[in-house]
């Protein structure tokens, strides 16, 4: 009987230390090599999310949702959902591997994401909020109190810490220098390394992810693009100008199919 879905997962949740093997599991060391053994879907799905398993401390991946227009939702900021089925459960196997996923506060505000892993099977990550200016509502997810919440880091600028109210009890607040901008990608990094959160999820929204593209502290990409077009709206990714194309990052990616959606799984260069 060929590796199925449910038995890749599983292997790629062991290789991260996130889970135990399934029985039966395939010899990674050999997977991508010998293919006869092992379904399409589950071969490309080792492929694919083996290497952020298998990555070293420190690994921060970033990933934006987009129509082929690059529009994230529309200008009423309706967003659900840009991709289909399959796009959110690949999203939810990302959170599964990572220590923590952090959101800006737009999008908490704006969506009251739950952060969680529940199209498959793997623990909930850390879930992390970054508020400069400590602005997020204390009574919206993942802030707000709720039955047996995953543990929740809000990261706020260090001249806000005196005038909050006390977070929840599963909430721990962390100060982060600030700077003109905000607050620094790099040290949003280095503030969740120090409690112990060292492989990271860039989930949204775009102005956040942006900045941290911008800033050079992503390792890897993931782009998931729907086959609509929206017309109108909130654009995903947006970097600093450039002059003509040859300036252009022409990373090296590889793109698998997702039901209806694609995703570009975009290698990118960490700035020590």
């Amino acid at each position: 009987m060929k590796t199925d879905m449910d038995t890749a997962w599983r292997t790629i949740l062991a290789a991260a230390g996130r889970g135990d093997p399934a029985p039966g599991a395939p010899d990674i060391d050999v997977v991508l090599n010998d293919r006869s053994d092992i379904e399409p879907a589950a071969a490309e799905m080792i492929e694919c999310l083996l290497p952020l398993a298998t990555a070293r401390e420190g690994f921060v991946i970033g990933q934006i949702g987009q129509s082929l227009d690059g529009r994230i939702c529309t200008e009423s900021g309706d967003s659900h959902y840009v991709n289909g089925d399959a796009a959110l459960t690949h999203l939810h196997r990302l959170r599964a591997l990572v220590d923590c996923v952090l959101v800006g506060v737009g999008t908490v505000v704006a969506d009251h994401p739950q952060l969680t892993v529940r199209r498959v099977s793997g623990p909930h990550p850390v879930r992390v909020v970054l508020d400069p200016r400590g602005r997020a509502p204390a009574d919206v997810s993942p802030l707000a109190s709720e039955a047996d919440p995953p543990p929740t880091l809000h990261l706020v600028g260090a001249s806000c810490m005196e005038r909050l109210p006390a977070p929840a009890a599963h909430v721990r607040r962390l100060p982060l220098p600030e700077v003109e901008s905000g607050v620094a990608p790099r040290d949003v990094i280095a503030a969740l390394a120090s409690v112990g959160c060292r492989r990271v999820l860039v989930e949204g929204g775009a102005n956040t992810l942006s900045r941290f593209v911008a800033d050079g502290m992503l390792d890897r990409l993931h782009v998931l693009v729907a086959p609509l077009l929206i017309g109108s709206g909130r654009p995903g990714l947006s970097l600093p100008p450039i002059q003509r194309l040859c300036d252009a990052a022409r990373p090296k990616m590889r793109r698998y199919t997702l039901d209806g959606d694609t995703l570009f799984d975009v290698v990118l260069t960490r700035r020590s």
